[in-house]
């Protein structure tokens, strides 16, 4: 790398400017720098660091050009080669070693004639400028030498990642090749030759092929070391160091252990009774420990995947006692009402005694929070004497909670599965999937389609978990799934499981659910018996319908605990020994009623009709409100409504419009009035087609000026025919018109077929009117006009 042996340096310089059109020659031992490459550079020679020191001063350009004989002390003119290299100098330092500089190549350059008078070598020089070619010929031999050069370096051994991302990144002929060529191990005449090549296509012809035998002496390098390597045999060198870890092994009295430790887990292997697949992996996972050090990094590893084969219940199953009446009993005595579901519940234990090997549908509890769906699973359990497994879905993106994680992932397991069947200890426990309907997905996979396996009985028996890589059978596990809305399941899912529904319940019944389950669950929280705390029939239904509005018992349960620790407080006090609870202590003790009978104040005047909605948390009643003005006949819509909703009330319009004369109505007045619908509690979104009769009855209303029976509510879809057409969730939607005192129902007569689904109670305290067309829910809606003036 020096330009020369000595260590003398001098700092003369010129005594006069230089002239413009000159170069400082820096004359150089065995290094050529090409353009655009920067190298380190020591100088040592006084000529050399005389020459250094004036471009230094002076801000000029150092020409370093190669000498012909490298052992030339002072080279002249003839000692150097005529092309050299223009370079910038970056950095100067001078040391006790000498003087040392960074120089950055600008560009080619070659000696017209050299000028006397000078401590240091100057030249009048022609600079050679680079030219860039652009065609297929020249981007084919830019392809094929960044490959070569990439391979050599990756043969190389150290090379640097900087070095390798450089080549990577270059995308210039001319730089590609001149990079290579300044890092390619050549022989000084050899990159001189490649720099005087001022054709692009001849140097990076050469540069291709001194590539091509520099890697061919990397490609035979390797493979020479690799036979060297390959000399011992593997097996050779895994005894000496077997025998080798078995003697440190005795040395520390470890040995012995670890021995004992492999024997125990043979043992293991031998008593699980594993399908032949997952014992012969559990076997080849033994042999691996054995072979590796309790220290390896794969030691715990292989260790945790033993152990759970080995703690999977491959063959352990619970000895069932299913007795009819025994479950009819536990269900009755768990679950009030409900009698549709029960007797499925016995019907499907009837089956399973009479074929204990026969598949057993997959059951999935539909129906909205706090209506029992979970504790079901619980008492069909109890009823079968089967142990009980939960696993909530809600929120799971991640196929791998299903499915299991790979192996080769830190902290890998099995999926949700397998880990509750290894809690359960048994292969046929009741598994409870709750919250079917909240499963997410993400860029890890849907997990509702990693369901399919587990939930098709003709699948499921040889399920294959990815952390345990071998089939498990799950033909004998029970699932029971859970989901607040049906429609947010995929149906390919659904399709796999029998879907129970399970209706909101009446007032009447959830105060006998509150009598027989929740208070003695809120006196036991608060500890409390029954001559502490009372609650009257009058005070309960009053919780039910004044305080609550739900389809479940939640927030019945929640304001029972207030209660009871209200009580609990006054008790502790000493202030009194026991607490009865009536409908005038309510106020006290929870404050003012939250809901009230808002029916005659929302439909006393015209334009304002109840309709009925479904929610995922159960029914609902809706009020719709009209109103007119002066304008263009527009139709304006707010709420929230979603854009079938918008559809409902531009059919049920344009009917009114159609009728205009039939129904005795201003035709042009109708035309000249902008009719505003709307719908409260504008916060929440609303859609669906259901509303249509409701919405048409509250336009007629306002039209008219005949109000809407205070006590009567609706539901149904219309079309521009004027017919009733059927809609969903009447259960739903009749016992909130029920919770919400309502005495009349009108529903579409198509939806007969869902009579039997209400409940007897809502049968009895409700008049069900079945339509067939909007004449007859006009004629039941509307109040009869005032003829007191006529």
């Amino acid at each position: 790398m020096n330009d020369t042996d000595s260590s003398t340096g001098t700092t003369s310089g010129s005594e006069h400017r230089l002239p413009d059109d000159v170069l400082i020659i820096v004359p150089m031992r065995n290094v050529v720098l090409f353009p655009e490459l920067v190298l380190p550079i020591s100088v040592g020679r006084p000529g050399s660091v005389a020459a250094v020191q004036e471009a230094v001063k002076s801000g000029r350009s150092l020409g370093l050009v190669l000498q012909r004989e490298a052992d030339v002390t002072d080279p002249g003119p003839d000692d150097l080669y005529s092309v050299g290299t223009m370079a910038s100098i970056l950095r100067y330092i001078v040391g006790e070693d000498g003087h040392s500089l960074i120089c950055h190549g600008q560009s080619r350059f070659r000696i017209l004639n050299y000028i006397d008078g000078y401590p240091f070598l100057l030249a009048r020089v022609e600079h050679i400028s680079p030219r860039e070619i652009h065609d297929p010929e020249i981007e084919a031999r830019l392809l094929t030498l960044r490959s070569q050069a990439l391979e050599a370096l990756q043969l190389l051994p150290q090379t640097p990642e900087e070095l390798i991302r450089a080549v990577r990144a270059i995308d210039r002929p001319a730089l590609l090749a001149d990079t290579i060529a300044g890092y390619l191990d050549l022989t000084p005449d050899e990159k001189q030759e490649i720099l005087e090549l001022t054709d692009l296509r001849a140097r990076m012809e050469r540069v291709q092929q001194r590539l091509d035998y520099r890697v061919e002496v990397l490609r035979l390098s390797q493979k020479i070391s690799q036979r060297t390597q390959e000399s011992m045999s593997e097996r050779q060198r895994e005894a000496v160091l077997r025998e080798q870890l078995r003697s440190i092994q005795q040395e520390l009295g470890e040995g012995s252990e670890h021995d004992e430790e492999l024997r125990a887990l043979e043992t293991r292997i031998d008593e699980a009774d594993m399908p032949e697949e997952a014992e012969s992996q559990a076997r080849r996972e033994l042999a691996r420990l054995a072979r590796m050090p309790e220290g390896a990094a794969e030691y715990t590893m292989a260790r945790t995947y033993l152990d759970w084969l080995l703690e999977l219940p491959w063959s352990s199953l619970d000895e069932e006692h299913i007795d009819i009446t025994a479950a009819r009993g536990i269900l009755d005595a768990d679950h009030y009402g409900l009698e549709r579901i029960k007797k499925r519940i016995l019907e499907h234990l009837a089956i399973h005694k009479l074929n204990p090997e026969g598949r057993s549908p997959i059951l999935c509890f539909v129906g909205p929070p706090g209506v029992g769906k979970t504790s079901l699973g619980q008492s069909i359990a109890r009823a079968m004497g089967r142990k009980f497994i939960r696993a909530s879905l809600g929120g799971v993106h991640d196929e791998a909670e299903i499915r299991g994680h790979r192996r080769t992932y830190i902290g890998a397991l099995p999926g949700n599965i397998l880990q509750g069947l290894r809690k359960a200890g048994t292969r046929n426990p009741v598994f409870m999937l709750d919250e079917m309907d909240k499963l997410g997905a993400g860029i890890q996979g849907a997990p509702a389609s990693a369901m399919l396996e587990v939930l098709d009985p003709e699948q499921n028996a040889t399920f294959r978990d990815t952390y345990l890589g071998v089939p498990f059978d799950l033909s004998r596990v029970m699932f029971i799934a859970t989901a607040n809305v049906l429609d947010q399941i995929p149906g390919p899912l659904r399709d796999r499981m029998e879907v129970i529904e399970l209706p909101g319940y009446t007032a009447e019944e959830k105060v006998e659910i509150a009598r027989r389950y929740l208070i003695a669950r809120q006196r036991q929280a608060c500890g409390l018996d029954e001559t502490r705390l009372t609650l009257t029939d009058a005070a309960l239904y009053q919780l039910v319908t004044a305080y609550t509005r739900e389809a479940g018992v939640r927030n019945l349960e929640r304001l029972i605990g207030a209660v009871a620790r209200h009580a609990a407080v006054r008790i502790a006090e000493g202030e009194m020994a026991a607490l009865a609870v009536d409908t005038g202590d309510l106020a006290t003790i929870l404050g003012a009623p939250r809901f009230d009978n808002e029916l005659a104040m929302r439909t006393s005047v015209p334009g304002v009709a109840t309709g009925l909605a479904w929610t995922p948390v159960g029914g609902d009643i809706l009020f719709i409100e009209a109103s007119r003005a002066e304008g263009s006949g527009r139709l304006i819509l707010t709420g929230q409504l979603g854009d079938v909703m918008k559809e409902s009330a531009q059919t049920a319009l344009s009917l009114i419009r159609a009728r205009a004369t039939e129904l005795g109505l201003d035709a042009r007045q109708l035309g000249q009035s902008d009719i505003h619908v709307h719908v409260p509690a504008g916060a929440i979104p609303k859609d669906g087609p259901s509303a249509g009769i409701a919405i048409h009855t509250a336009l007629m209303s306002l039209l008219t000026g005949r109000c809407v029976h205070a006590d009567l509510a609706m539901t149904g879809e219309i079309t521009l025919r004027g017919l009733v057409l059927p809609v969903g969730g009447i259960k739903e939607k009749v016992l909130a018109a029920q919770r919400a005192g309502i005495h009349t129902v009108l529903l579409p007569a198509r939806n007969r077929r869902d009579w039997e689904d209400i409940p007897e109670q809502a049968r009895e305290q409700l008049t069900f009117h079945w339509v067939e067309h909007i004449e007859e829910v006009t004629r039941l809606a509307l109040e009869e006009p005032d003829t007191a003036d006529a």
